[in-house]
């Protein structure tokens, strides 16, 4: 059920809010044992949270699309009195006094947290195969990773669990899992969402953004999370926009299955009215080193007074922030002067353009354990492989919606990235949902 569904059905007093959650926490007791997509399920707050929101439906009327909706948080989002790990050793038995920006903005449209969603350690990775709280199962196939760092967000909704869940994203962590796990997923422009009490891994590259089934529902839940009250998507239709598909770059190391079914999307958009032109973006691979500085050496600055506890931290997670202590200040300081150039120079593609078309992930899903990647003849690093695509967006700040655009054939889900210009979200969301509508 997508939230539209589940909104329409409340209104028309179908169903109360308390059954729609009683549905959410079966699915999770029926598929959480399994798939290790919640550290924590809060079922009896849950319950009563819906009871008083169905008894103030019937005295004022909803609050908005999100009201009496389940939705879950990733567990790096600050959430009073429930503990909020991060995934973490460090952070197991910590109990927050206050909620995130985030999770206050989204209790007050009236959503009812299940429970906290599963993740990479400290948000540091792709994976989800996490060494304290276990492994989060991809969905589709529990043998395969759903990706990370949200991954137990991913499942959660691949699964019916809950019907919106927050994520956070500093190298592809929102897309990742949404492009592994069949679900849609934005990145908005750095700062639309306030990432005030969530625990930060990249000061300058952390982004929060919703997670849901589908774009329709993604669009709701950034309603309720931004800072400024966005233009809501019109359903417009997008005639005269143009859209660029990569000549460099993205389609370079990328399987042949992936490459197709961007392909036939943009094909979608250009029978929806958009016209799809050819462009070369600035260089991608350079951008993506810049960000792997900045983000090592902000996360080694984050976590640097807790490194003496090195058994509090898992092999991966330990030998990245070592890395990063390694990074010298001039390098950092030019990484920053290296993006801003960069930076420019996408904004002048963006000229050219309305949006850009890329895969958000090279490969479907991996399996879990699995560390390379064979793509094309060449073998990779799963890591390096799987954020190619998206790492050096959170660099730029742009938006970025992920969204289901086919499946491999294998049955594995195939994500379309589109990114757009700053500040140009809910324009995004718009073309978003129109194709999904046109994708079916």
């Amino acid at each position: 059920m997508t939230i539209q569904e589940a909104s329409t059905a409340l209104r028309a007093r179908k169903i109360s809010s308390v059954e729609l959650t009683k549905q959410c926490l079966a699915r999770i007791d029926a598929d959480n044992p399994r798939l290790n997509a919640f550290i924590t399920v809060t079922a009896a707050s849950a319950l009563k949270q819906a009871e008083a929101l169905d008894r103030e439906f019937v005295e004022k009327g909803p609050r908005g699309p999100l009201h009496g909706i389940p939705i879950a948080h990733k567990d790096i989002v600050f959430t009073k009195g429930v503990r909020t790990t991060s995934g973490s050793k460090l952070f197991a038995g910590f109990v927050p006094d206050r909620d995130a920006e985030v999770a206050k903005k989204l209790t007050a449209a009236g959503a009812v947290m299940v429970g906290k969603t599963g993740l990479h350690e400290l948000a540091y990775g792709i994976t989800s195969n996490n060494p304290h709280f276990g492994a989060v199962r991809n969905p589709v196939d529990p043998e395969r990773i759903p990706g990370g760092s949200s991954g137990g967000s991913g499942t959660a909704l691949g699964t019916g669990m809950c019907l919106l869940a927050t994520g956070t994203d500093t190298g592809g962590s929102i897309r990742i899992p949404a492009s592994f796990c069949g679900i849609a997923g934005l990145k908005p422009t750095y700062g639309l969402v306030s990432r005030k009490g969530v625990q930060p891994l990249g000061f300058s590259l952390d982004h929060i953004g919703p997670m849901a089934a589908t774009v329709r529902d993604v669009a709701v839940g950034f309603e309720a999370m931004a800072i400024k009250q966005p233009e809501l998507p019109s359903g417009a239709p997008i005639g005269g926009w143009r859209i660029g598909l990569p000549e460099n770059y993205y389609f370079d190391s990328c399987d042949p299955e992936v490459r197709a079914a961007v392909e036939r999307a943009c094909r979608k958009a250009e029978d929806l009215g958009a016209r799809c032109v050819p462009v070369r973006v600035p260089d991608v691979a350079a951008l993506n080193a810049v960000a792997r500085v900045i983000l090592m050496a902000e996360a080694s600055a984050i976590y640097e007074k807790h490194l003496s506890r090195r058994d509090q931290f898992g092999a991966d997670v330990l030998s990245l922030l070592d890395q990063g202590l390694l990074i010298r200040g001039t390098d950092y300081v030019q990484a920053q002067r290296l993006r801003k150039k960069q930076t420019a120079e996408f904004r002048r593609v963006f000229q050219q353009i309305d949006f850009l078309f890329t895969p958000c992930t090279p490969t479907a899903a991996p399996k879990i354990g699995q560390t390379e990647v064979e793509i094309g003849g060449k073998v990779e690093d799963v890591r390096l492989a799987t954020t190619s695509l998206v790492r050096a967006i959170n660099v730029l700040g742009f938006p970025a919606l992920a969204m289901p655009c086919g499946r491999t054939s294998g049955g594995l889900p195939i994500g379309l990235q589109i990114v757009a210009r700053p500040f140009d979200d809910s324009a995004l969301l718009n073309l978003g949902m129109l194709l999904e509508e046109a994708i079916g």
